[in-house]
């Protein structure tokens, strides 16, 4: 009984009051159809009884009294219309049951008045309901569910009841049509008026029923796990998704007082089952303050996040190198705005692969931390022209780290690639053959520390799946996968450069640093989810077309050769493989080798002598 509230008792009152006066109208409209034919007082007493308690109780079995006025729907006048019959059907049958005498004729009458009745007033008690709710407020209100009803969830609709009349508060919009929560205890009550309507897995039929455009999801302490099965379920719906952070992440100070204003659009990351990796920022503070900070690729996706997050921890200065001016403007002014004059920055338009300016740019800046992004990624196109990644790649590399030791830096962190294991193509090998320099350089090097990061696909980089299928979506094609089993290790752009800052703090030289990524990912669920968090369904409103493994693709990639092992460090997320040692006579001249016939620019020799340097190298020809 504590679930039947007003607006049920109402609706149940009005139920009971229309259905008696039906009787009586059909009673006399049946005296003047039929005179010879009367049910008498008891019989007309009995049938009214009968169709309020079946009526009433049928409407209430089917969630008739549940449905709240505002989000009253074409079909939901069809399921009442439909409970009034079955109720009086009922009737009949009890009628029938009790004086066989019984006039179908009246029964159907009544049916048609206190169904009409029933139904009239509904319509006629929104239409009013509307009117004077809506008196004072805003248009073009948002019908939104929280997923919650916890701590987090009370905070939110305090702050919506406080922004609801302030017509600059974008919150105003905002129309809370209920809560769901896996706690049973909590279902049917209230949150500050908002009625906790069912469970998470309740969340597509609450959204239907309710016509919910948003929902938010208001549970920071999740776990994992959970987060991820209520986030794909979220996904099922045609609804916006926008989402509380982990509470490690939330900011309560002057500029953050409230939690609302902190909910992000659900991104394609929170789908990937796993908490983001978490880091020292202490021992990253230690490592950038006060240091002269090179980042090459700075204009990049990884290049440009290296910059933003070594711009917090206060360095002495900032050199973005870039071949790309774009790109290395954009971050450039980005981080003028945020900062002004009190970052030292300076932004240079120069290839690694020209040693000499390169030179230059060390001789006069003298970098005490060098971060080098800059590489050719794009897998396909480097099977085409294998030199170039060569060049670009293995002898870009080259040059930086040779630099970084002879002007003295501190240390050196080489951006690697999951690719790089077992390669199957030419941009995975030349990173190989990078890493194999930075282990030479970490061997024979007297103050340099040398270090590799290596990680697998980045969110959102350039080059990633995913704004690829996000253009593919907004522009209405197919979205294009290679392969239905495909899959990937996945981190976000602040993961991957946190993971570089660590390893750059807690190296000693020569190591390679892993980060545990959880478990790999079907590229195909992300292309589905994507879809989804569009509002579209998956194969029917967006084509999924299978478009075959490109050339140099692999099914699955690896994260550590057989021969490296792994070592933990401090942070139960960041491995270390083992220095593999390097034969330096050797390596210096297949080196020398593969610079000539790249300069010749033999591709058919360059690959050749790729093979023969990666003897893991897997290639095609």
């Amino acid at each position: 009984m504590k679930s039947f509230n007003r607006r049920k008792l109402i609706l149940a009152l009005a139920d009971i009051f229309i259905i008696i006066v039906g009787t009586l109208i059909t009673n006399a409209v049946f005296h003047f159809v039929a005179p010879s034919y009367s049910h008498g007082f008891f019989g007309l007493y009995y049938i009214m009884i009968a169709d309020i308690i079946l009526c009433v109780l049928i409407q209430y079995s089917i969630g008739s009294y549940a449905k709240s006025w505002r989000y009253f729907k074409v079909t939901d006048y069809i399921t009442c219309g439909a409970g009034m019959l079955v109720g009086q059907i009922l009737s009949i049958l009890i009628f029938f049951a009790v004086h066989r005498d019984v006039s179908k004729l009246f029964f159907l009458i009544n049916f048609f008045i206190t169904t009409t009745g029933v139904l009239l007033f509904r319509f006629c008690f929104r239409k009013t309901f509307l009117t004077i709710s809506d008196a004072g407020k805003r248009d073009n209100t948002i019908a939104t569910l929280i997923v919650g009803a916890g701590h987090a969830a009370a905070m939110i609709m305090t702050e919506l009841e406080g922004a609801k009349y302030d017509k600059n508060n974008p919150s105003a919009d905002i129309e809370v049509v209920g809560l769901v929560d896996d706690d049973s205890s909590k279902i049917h009550t209230r949150v500050h008026g908002a009625r906790v309507l069912g469970t998470t897995n309740d969340i597509v039929s609450v959204c239907e029923r309710f016509g919910v455009e948003q929902i938010i999801f208001a549970i920071p302490s999740c776990s994992k796990d959970d987060r991820k099965r209520i986030l794909d379920i979220c996904a099922m719906t045609k609804c916006k998704i926008k989402v509380i952070p982990y509470l490690g992440d939330l900011l309560f100070d002057d500029k953050h007082t409230a939690l609302i204003s902190q909910a992000v659009d659900i991104k394609i990351e929170d789908l990937l089952g796993r908490e983001p990796v978490s880091f020292d920022k202490r021992e990253i503070r230690q490592l950038v303050k006060g240091k002269v900070c090179m980042i090459t690729g700075g204009g990049g996706s990884i290049g440009s996040e290296l910059v933003r997050q070594i711009a917090k921890y206060n360095p002495k200065q900032i050199i973005i190198v870039d071949i790309y001016e774009n790109n290395a403007y954009e971050v450039q002014q980005e981080l003028v705005m945020e900062y002004g004059d009190s970052i030292d920055l300076v932004t240079l338009i120069s290839s690694v692969r020209d040693y000499d300016k390169m030179k230059c740019i060390f001789k006069k800046y003298r970098p005490q931390l060098v971060f080098h992004a800059a590489a050719h990624k794009h897998v396909p196109l480097m099977e085409t022209v294998p030199e170039e990644a060569v060049k670009n790649n293995i002898f870009g590399t080259y040059n930086i780290a040779t630099l970084s030791e002879l002007y003295g830096a501190d240390k050196f962190v080489l951006i690697s690639t999951d690719k790089a294991v077992n390669p199957t193509n030419i941009m995975g090998c030349t990173k190989r053959v990078c890493e194999m320099i930075i282990q030479y350089k970490a061997q024979n090097s007297k103050h340099t520390e040398f270090v590799t990061t290596r990680f697998g696909n980045v969110l959102g980089s350039n080059g990633s799946v995913i704004p690829l299928f996000r253009k593919q979506i907004e522009s209405g094609n197919p979205v294009t996968v290679t392969h239905r089993d495909i899959i990937r290790y996945f981190m976000t752009i602040p993961e991957a450069v946190s993971l570089v800052l660590e390893a750059g703090a807690i190296a000693k030289g020569g190591e390679i640093f892993v980060l545990d990524m959880g478990e790999p990912v079907k590229i195909v669920t992300l292309a589905e989810n994507l879809i989804r968090m569009y509002g579209k369904e998956p194969y029917k409103d967006v084509e999924i077309k299978f478009t075959g493994l490109r050339p140099g693709e692999k099914l699955f990639e690896e994260l550590l050769m057989d021969e490296e092992g792994l070592k933990k460090t401090v942070n139960k997320k960041i491995f270390i493989g083992n220095q593999i040692d390097i034969n330096t006579s050797d390596f210096l001249r297949e080196l020398d080798e593969l610079r000539q016939s790249a300069e010749a620019n033999e591709s058919e020799q360059v690959v050749a002598k790729l093979a023969e340097m990666v003897p893991t190298f897997c290639h095609k020809e």
